[in-house]
């Protein structure tokens, strides 16, 4: 007997896994037992690159995640509704699930991994984090036995290009955003990638499987990379350093909270993470005793998500095909609670902050004399050159408590010497 597939949406990552699915020659044997059951579609009127049969072909979702005859549903629409509803009820209904919805995974998560748990079947969800990088599973199995300290990632395509072309073209960001857009490389409402969110919803997803607990996607730190100027990708440069947009989740020991956070990141040029370039993804993944371990590779497009959804239909084909009645813990979601989340206050990084100010005597003196009174200590501090009748002043600081940094910017920004303070980043 085949194992029966519901696939819902047939749209670029839809299109690529029926296409991998119907391409079987020099692949895994395992691709010959599936069988593309039912395809859920918008319209069935629209013209399509795969042929499918009228019967496989409906608009009726409802009636694919119902259907007693179907084994597997693959979740490839996106967005929140009616995915999640679709997910939950094919869970409910004793159904495998494989999605590639990190932004249902991150927020609705808690759910859909307890209604998994209550019917005795599995969530897959490589295609979520990365595109076709195989990272979920690698977390899951092969590198379940480490202590994970540290998990790094360039998860967004779209900003990196966008920050990469900065670097190589001295653009400014409104500019090479427009460019992105116009190329297809960015949306028409940009929001998501820019500001952050999508690559916050996919480090929590990969801090609960590193770190062994739920993520509140509520208590992860978020910025984006509009506030990145062409000036300080030129500072970052001659200081050695390269600007990314990081996700990182670390925890120092084992019982010490996570911290959980993405944000535009100094990187230095000697990082395994400064070389990542363009649409490309990478995560970096640090315990004991593995050491160092990256993931690198395209984090979006056609092929390489359909890959990693493809991979985790396999996964569920060679469970029912040994039809066990046990569930594989090295699959399944176990953890229950919640992961302790540390504040941002909390966090100890170096800053580079960048100051312009009036040219008068001993600014450089006061500025030291605030840091100093607040515990911070200063790598380095630079007069840069002149912004029209104001001096730029940049600073790197040593690793510092986040809280303390703040405070003593607070009482900089009081000094009458200085005019602003247009740049904050944190250094890896």
């Amino acid at each position: 007997m085949g194992v029966k597939l519901g696939i819902l949406g047939l749209g670029t990552v839809g299109t690529g896994t029926v296409q991998l699915l119907q391409d079987k020659a020099g692949r895994h044997p395992l691709l010959q037992e599936i069988e593309i059951y039912r395809v859920g579609v918008r319209s069935l009127d629209k013209h399509r690159t795969v042929e499918l049969s009228t019967e496989v072909l409906t608009t009726d979702l409802e009636s694919i995640v119902n259907d007693p005859a179907v084994d597997i549903v693959v979740e490839v629409m996106g967005g929140l509704e009616p995915a999640r509803s679709l997910i939950l009820k094919a869970l409910s209904n004793g159904k495998h699930v494989v999605t590639a919805n990190k932004a249902a995974i991150a927020r609705f998560g808690a759910e859909i991994f307890t209604t998994a748990n209550q019917a005795g079947v599995y969530v897959m969800l490589e295609a979520a984090v990365g595109g076709g990088i195989p990272v979920i599973q690698p977390l899951k199995q092969s590198l379940s036995v480490n202590r994970i300290h540290t998990v790094t990632g360039i998860v967004n395509g779209t900003t990196n290009y966008i920050l990469t072309r900065m670097q190589t073209e001295g653009s400014n960001f409104s500019d090479v955003l427009a460019d992105a857009q116009r190329l297809g490389y960015a949306e028409a409402d940009p929001t998501a990638d820019v500001d952050g969110l999508d690559a916050a919803d996919k480090i929590a997803i990969l801090a609960s499987l590193s770190f062994g607990g739920r993520i509140n996607l509520q208590d992860v730190y978020t910025e984006g990379i509009r506030q990145v100027s062409k000036t300080d990708i030129a500072y970052a440069e001659k200081l050695g350093f390269v600007i990314k947009l990081l996700a990182i989740a670390k925890r120092d020991t084992p019982s010490s909270p996570l911290s959980v956070r993405v944000h535009p990141t100094l990187v230095p040029q000697a990082h395994p993470l400064a070389s990542i370039n363009g649409v490309y993804n990478a995560i970096l993944v640090e315990g004991e005793p593995i050491g160092q371990v990256m993931f690198f590779g395209p984090g979006a497009g056609a092929g390489a998500t359909a890959s990693a959804v493809t991979s985790d239909i396999l996964n569920l084909v060679a469970v029912l095909k040994t039809n066990t009645a046990v569930a594989n813990p090295l699959i399944a979601c176990g953890h229950q609670e919640y992961c302790q989340i540390a504040p941002m206050a909390e966090l100890r990084t170096r800053f580079y902050a960048r100051f312009l100010t009036n040219d008068q005597p001993g600014v450089i003196g006061k500025l030291g004399t605030c840091f100093g009174n607040y515990g911070v200590s200063l790598e380095s501090i630079v007069q840069t050159g002149f912004q029209g009748e104001l001096a730029e002043i940049v600073v790197v600081t040593h690793d510092v408590r986040e809280g303390n940094f703040r405070q003593a910017l607070a009482e900089i920004r009081d000094l009458s010497a200085i005019e602003s303070i247009p740049s904050l980043l944190r250094v890896l």
